[in-house]
């Protein structure tokens, strides 16, 4: 029986294992809470000024595909680090998921939502979230 989020395959047990999806939640629901924290931290400081004219701030215009991205995979203990990313203009900027491009994230990990278009937008980088025809070369 595979479950129902796709996220994981095998057999599910018994009670056990809803304990620790419960778990799962709380630190899906944790790391949630800390990027929103740390978002109005980044909202607080000035803007940037030229050269730089446009500023994307996915997790604000792209944030219910990025907790379903969150929730999906940021649970429990993982045996990984991620040391860097350039999110990208055909990345992140679109969809909101710091790992791919709209294909991957919308057909692979089968990441959902809405994505809104930002305030202002670069004229050779609009937002069309996860239906951009774009591949992120980075």
């Amino acid at each position: 029986e595979e479950a129902e989020d796709g996220a994981e395959d095998g057999p599910r047990a018994g009670a056990e294992d809803e304990e620790d999806e419960e778990g799962d939640e709380g630190v899906a629901a944790r790391f949630l809470a800390l990027e929103r924290a740390l978002s109005e931290e980044l909202r607080a400081l000035p803007p940037p000024g030229p050269p730089v004219a446009t500023v994307y701030a996915p997790l604000e215009y792209a944030w219910e595909p990025h907790c379903d991205f969150v929730r999906r995979y940021c649970r429990g203990p993982k045996a990984v680090l991620f040391l860097g990313m350039n999110p990208g203009p055909f990345g992140m900027a679109q969809t909101g998921v710091p790992v791919g491009e709209a294909w991957h994230v919308r057909e692979w990990l089968r990441v959902t939502g809405a994505v809104l278009k930002p305030p202002q937008e670069h004229p050779k980088r609009p937002v069309l979230g996860l239906r951009c025809p774009r591949a992120e070369v980075s």
